[in-house]
């Protein structure tokens, strides 16, 4: 197959291209495409030298497959030149996550809802991808009323300039800021821009986005976003009302069962889900499974999954995969 990465140099486009050579996607023909000043320059791929090229010489070679992760401005301009000639996009920003006629696809949530007429298809937030793989067996079996999740994320959601700001703060060296504030021995409670309602954007799109994946609008959930400095993955303390009781020991064997989804959960060996036991795995790990003691029917976890691979790049290249394998590319 002929395969565009948009972004091909960014944090993420560069995990997109390890998750294909990991996961052996029939790549037959990489096109990977960068901005102005790296067109020309050459990128290695599963041992071969592909060079960088334009989006418009992209856009004319018509790939197959085009994986985006550009920023939202690039991908509503491109992506639907890319679609014109019936190129599948899937799409890494915001930009088409709710709009009303594209799907926004957890594979393990959602691939059903996936028709050969879908020639953009979003991938969701970071922080709800993890989320929503946890919650779906739960809703199933319990029917989920509310959700209050807190999220403690990676500076790496950020990108390079936020990895390059931690690492210079932790060496005392003065650089370029990704943040208003320092982020080493600080957490800033701020992800994306500030909305009308005093929440922020990333808190919004994980209300918004969960209730689509899901398919569900009635769920009623609450988000505070905050930045902490690490690496490696978001971490997410969940807390979930039940419209029905549940037995925990049932309720852990309902998410051990469920693809893509470790339980890392014995508190009395101190073994419970950290950043650095997700970073390069593709499962999402779940633990501090506990019932909410204050009120009926409610469950506390804990929630940690690497932001660039699942929360990003891999959960793209399962979208592929389940493309692929059902004959919609």
């Amino acid at each position: 197959m002929k395969v565009a990465v948009v972004g091909a140099t960014g944090m993420v486009g560069q995990v997109m291209l390890q998750v294909l050579a990991e996961r052996n996607f029939p790549v037959s023909e990489l096109i990977p495409v960068a901005s102005a000043k790296s067109v020309g320059q050459e990128i290695t791929f599963k041992g071969k030298s592909w060079k960088i090229c334009s989006m418009d010489e992209a856009i004319e070679r018509a790939p197959d497959l085009a994986l985006f992760s550009a920023g939202g401005s690039v991908s509503l301009e491109n992506a639907p030149r890319f679609a014109e000639k019936g190129t599948l996009v899937i799409d890494n920003s915001s930009a088409w996550r709710m709009h009303p006629d594209k799907k926004l696809v957890v594979p393990e949530v959602n691939a059903h809802v996936l028709q050969k007429s879908d020639r953009i298809i979003a991938n969701p937030n970071c922080s709800t991808i993890q989320m929503v793989l946890a919650l779906n067996p739960l809703h199933k079996k319990y029917r989920i009323r509310r959700v209050v999740v807190s999220t403690y994320q990676s500076v790496t959601g950020t990108g390079v300039k936020a990895v390059e700001q931690l690492m210079n703060e932790r060496r005392g060296i003065q650089g370029e800021m990704a943040y208003a504030y320092p982020i080493d021995l600080n957490v800033i409670p701020q992800i994306d821009v500030f909305l009308e309602n005093a929440y922020t954007k990333e808190e919004m799109k994980m209300v918004n986005e969960t209730r689509k994946i899901m398919g569900d609008e009635s769920i009623r959930l609450t988000s505070t976003a905050v930045r902490i400095p690490v690496m490696g993955g978001h971490s997410e303390a969940v807390n979930v009302e039940f419209e029905m009781d549940y037995d925990l020991n049932e309720l852990r064997a309902l998410l051990t069962s469920t693809p893509g989804i470790e339980v890392v959960d014995d508190p009395s060996a101190q073994k419970y889900p950290m950043p650095k036991d997700a970073q390069g795995k593709d499962v999402t790990l779940v633990g501090r499974l506990r019932r909410d003691e204050s009120q009926p029917n409610s469950l506390n976890m804990w929630i940690v999954s690497d932001n660039l691979r699942k929360g990003a790049a891999t959960n793209a290249v399962q979208i592929a995969e389940y493309c692929l394998a059902n004959t919609l590319i």
